[in-house]
């Protein structure tokens, strides 16, 4: 009996079924149980950094939304910077420049191209001493989230009804 090699016994690639449908996220009952299972599969050490709760719709719309990657680069920038729902995200343009690897022109752009198109709100911040950075309002990608969510839904249902077992047939009563 020959002795299996365990490092091309894990590279061993299983493919994945074009018609598999994937399930919906398990029910999680506290945030206790959030932790945990964040725990589980990051890392107590990588969670223990900080996290970003961001809904999936922004990554299977993001097309739809007219994204780039960097525009998402800089969304998700803002969004790990927005740590409560009534006090918005002021982030430094550096900052976010520093954290993707772009030059501030580009991220001052980037910001401008998702202003215009009615995704981020820029907001002027000043103190006693002059500006600071601005504030972000990202209520318009909100907005436009939440109007594509229904489209979403409805087609993830007539996925899953498809391909059920009997496909779209109607149960018959």
């Amino acid at each position: 009996m020959s002795k299996k090699d365990p490092a091309t016994e894990s590279a061993k690639v299983v493919p994945f079924p074009a018609s598999a449908s994937v399930p919906p996220p398990p029910v999680v009952k506290s945030a206790r149980e959030a932790k945990l299972r964040s725990e589980k599969k990051w890392g107590v050490d990588v969670m223990a950094v900080g996290f970003c709760i961001l809904p999936s719709l922004l990554f299977r719309a993001q097309h739809r939304l007219g994204l780039k990657s960097t525009h998402l680069a800089v969304i998700l920038q803002l969004a790990d910077f927005w740590w409560y729902d009534d006090k918005l995200p002021f982030p430094k343009k550096q900052t976010i420049a520093e954290r993707v690897g772009l030059k501030e022109k580009q991220v001052q752009r980037l910001i401008r191209d998702l202003q215009q198109r009615g995704y981020v709100k820029r907001i002027e911040r000043k103190t006693p001493h002059g500006q600071t950075s601005n504030s972000y309002d990202l209520s318009g990608l909100v907005k436009k989230l939440k109007e594509l969510a229904p489209e979403f839904l409805q087609a993830a249902d007539a996925k899953r009804k498809a391909e059920r077992r009997g496909g779209l047939k109607a149960k018959t009563a």
